[in-house]
């Protein structure tokens, strides 16, 4: 794979360009979250989207095949990594997609260069000024996942803004000595487990033990609330519902009234690859305009704001459920045809 030399650090990069004709494509750039590489995308989302844009997918820093550096591993740093290798690229505006930590790059990147962004896609992004809200709205999935590290005698707490990154770590070290990781924490954590789960956890260790990069990663980002609120370009928000990220996507909400917040039912932090046909097929609707082609109908002294939304229809757990404005399932059915049919019901019982 080619190496780019930009900004002082190598950075292993990939681009999918297939179709013909090339002139005129637009540019779709993918950016993986911590502890992952290029590879998170590539299959499920790099090549079926090559189909659509001319794609860019690369290594952070300290990521994959990329150099890891000594240093340079804040968002802004990474950002600045971005931009060069978009020069190199010849580059000038992007549609952007993007997991996690990849997020915050993203964003910071926008921040400092909004005219370079055509659309963003945030996919579970957990930013400064959105953690603070951990003291205002408890995570309410962390409820659930304490008495488990409590019980496998983990001192980490789940309130802890940071926990995320801390919990890579550990889990990292028990994939390297041998210890089995608590299945009820897999979803947490699915990067360091499977067939390249050892490799990917030495990786991880390695960047946190040997250079700067936690102290970075966990420091400020720099996002203010003020700042984010100037992005005006077409922004598309993804949060699972058992992400310690939702947080900061609830605190987006009020930061931009005309982004699409979308909720992966029943999802932790790395839904993009245990649900990858559902992330697709709403990033798919977010660029077709489906979202925003039809406003938002609000009740009669309803206050007009924003809101977390997903299909009425869905499946969970193997049955198909239908959602309302007051309840959030009403099932389970045996099929979709079955939920289909009682919502239509419901929905006649209401207009009659």
């Amino acid at each position: 794979m080619p190496i780019a030399k930009v900004n002082g650090v190598s950075l292993n990069y990939l681009q999918l360009d297939d179709v013909e004709p090339r002139a005129g494509r637009e540019d779709l750039i993918m950016i993986h979250g911590l502890a992952t590489n290029m590879a998170f995308w590539y299959f499920n989302y790099g090549v079926p989207l090559s189909r659509r844009f001319r794609v860019t997918l690369y290594d952070l820093r300290g990521h994959g095949r990329s150099e890891m550096t000594r240093d340079g591993y804040t968002p802004h740093m990474m950002a600045a990594d971005l931009r060069a290798l978009m020069d190199h690229l010849g580059i000038e505006r992007a549609h952007f997609l993007s997991h996690s930590f990849g997020g915050v790059v993203a964003l910071r990147f926008a921040c400092e260069y909004p005219q370079r962004v055509a659309s963003l896609i945030l996919a579970d992004s957990h930013f400064s000024a959105g953690r603070k809200m951990q003291a205002r709205d408890e995570w309410g999935f962390g409820r659930r996942v304490q008495p488990i590290l409590d019980r496998h005698q983990v001192d980490l707490d789940t309130a802890d803004p940071y926990f995320g990154p801390r919990l890579l770590t550990r889990v990292a070290e028990w994939q390297l000595q041998g210890k089995e990781v608590p299945p009820e924490l897999a979803e947490l954590v699915s990067p360091l487990l499977g067939k390249t789960g050892k490799r990917t956890s030495a990786a991880w260790l390695e960047l946190m033990n040997t250079t700067s990069a936690y102290a970075e990663m966990t420091s400020p980002d720099g996002l203010s609330l003020d700042s984010l609120r100037e992005l005006t370009f077409p922004i598309i928000a993804m949060y699972g519902d058992n992400s310690p990220a939702r947080l900061s996507g609830a605190e987006l909400l009020e930061l931009w009234p005309h982004a699409v917040f979308r909720r992966v039912r029943d999802a932790g932090h790395f839904f993009p690859t245990v649900r990858p046909a559902e992330v697709l097929s709403n990033c798919l609707r977010f660029w077709d305009g489906e979202f925003t082609d039809e406003p938002p109908r609000y009740r009669a002294g309803e206050v007009e704001r924003n809101w977390f939304r997903s299909d009425r229809v869905f499946k969970s757990g193997g049955a198909w459920y239908f959602t309302t404005r007051d309840v959030d399932r009403h099932g389970p059915y045996a099929t979709e045809a079955e939920a289909e049919e009682r919502l239509a019901e419901f929905m006649s019982g209401i207009l009659a």
